[in-house]
């Protein structure tokens, strides 16, 4: 398909390479930014046709697919424009900030018949598919709960601009959360009932690097969150987020089951490490990747999209994905300001699994 991307920051580069030199199915055919000089350095560094407004580019007869790389304010915006503009849509998470606007844009794909995608694509890279494949085939038995932690002392120290990461729609919930509770409802399936402890833990933060050094910047979204998830599987889930760490001796995720554990590697990348134990063991196992795409292969969910919409199957980085990732985060702030349970009011399906043995650039 010919894709469109609009905005070309620093993440475009990754999604650029490499639909040029491995996603080959796909072909970028226009570019758009806010700054248009930027949008024409990328286009002559990646040779790329054309550069357009973000209206043309959305309403150009030769882009099939939009690829959606915006702040996320304004991602369910430009989905909906998309959309109304007859083109499948694949965004950066998340893919709201608004649960109504998911809601919106999800309903509005489905009315249409276009792909709605969203990263993050992470989970279909090679250690999480690993993870998948252990679990699936039974190594751990059945699965019992999984903990989550992605805890740290937050962008200011070395962001170019931290100060939407703590407002609301972002925090470590919005900004990092997306990639640890994908990967748990990828693993084990949606969630049913959550609840949720959160906190400002300091109301301004100092910026220590780069221009905008000694700038403070008032904190609008809770920068701790510690979240308990209930799965429909049965499974239990411990979540914690935090810009508020120095420093930390958690694990990424781990994964426990019935007949064992799997240590899972960081949500935020494609590879390893995978580490399996189970009784009659003395410590932690390295598995072997059992999948390909082990290396930054952003990307991977849009091809995966366009070639499930030619082929006519469902494309796994889903709007439903995203929606109910989506819902969690939100159902975690309500839980944290209420102090009770968020029952979910949406679901999804486990997306499929990756085959083994796929070439680079394949996902069927």
């Amino acid at each position: 398909m010919r894709i469109g991307i609009i905005g070309v920051g620093k993440i475009s580069d990754i999604y650029l390479t490499n639909t040029r030199d491995r996603f080959t199915e796909n072909q970028v055919v226009a570019v758009a930014d806010l700054l248009k000089e930027r949008a024409q350095e990328k286009a002559a560094e990646y040779g790329v046709p054309k550069v357009l407004s973000v209206d043309e580019l959305i309403n150009d007869p030769d882009v099939d697919a939009v690829l959606n790389l915006t702040i996320p304010a304004v991602h369910a915006e430009i989905c909906e424009k998309t959309l109304n503009a007859g083109k499948h849509s694949f965004t950066e998470k998340p893919l709201a900030t608004s649960l109504d606007d998911g809601r919106r844009i999800v309903a509005l794909a489905k009315e249409k018949g276009l792909r709605l995608g969203s990263a993050p694509d992470t989970f279909l890279g090679g250690g999480l598919q690993t993870v998948r494949k252990l679990l699936d085939d039974g190594w751990i038995g059945t699965p019992v709960g999984v903990t989550a932690f992605m805890t740290g002392r937050g962008p200011e120290n070395w962001h170019p601009n931290p100060h939407f990461f703590y407002q609301p729609g972002a925090g470590p919930l919005f900004d990092m959360g997306p990639y640890y509770i994908t990967t748990m409802v990828t693993l084990l399936g949606p969630v049913k009932r959550l609840s949720a402890a959160t906190r400002i833990s300091f109301p301004e933060r100092l910026v220590t690097a780069g221009a905008l050094k000694g700038e403070r910047i008032p904190v609008s979204t809770p920068t701790y969150v510690a979240g308990t998830l209930e799965f429909a599987s049965g499974a239990v889930g411990t979540l914690v987020v935090s810009f508020d760490v120095w420093k930390s001796r958690l694990p990424r995720i781990d994964l426990f089951g019935s007949a064992g554990s799997i240590g899972v590697p960081d949500p935020n990348t494609f590879w390893g490490p995978v580490q399996i134990f189970r009784p009659g063991q003395d410590d932690w196992v390295d598995v072997p990747l059992s999948h390909g795409y082990s290396e930054n292969s952003r990307g991977i969910g849009l091809l995966d999209m366009t070639h499930a919409a030619t082929v006519g199957r469902p494309h796994r980085a889903s709007g439903e994905l995203a929606l109910h990732v989506l819902e969690v985060m939100h159902g975690l702030l309500h839980s944290g300001e209420t102090g009770g349970f968020y029952e979910m009011t949406t679901s999804c399906d486990r997306p499929e699994a990756l085959p083994v043995g796929l070439a680079d650039g394949e996902v069927d």
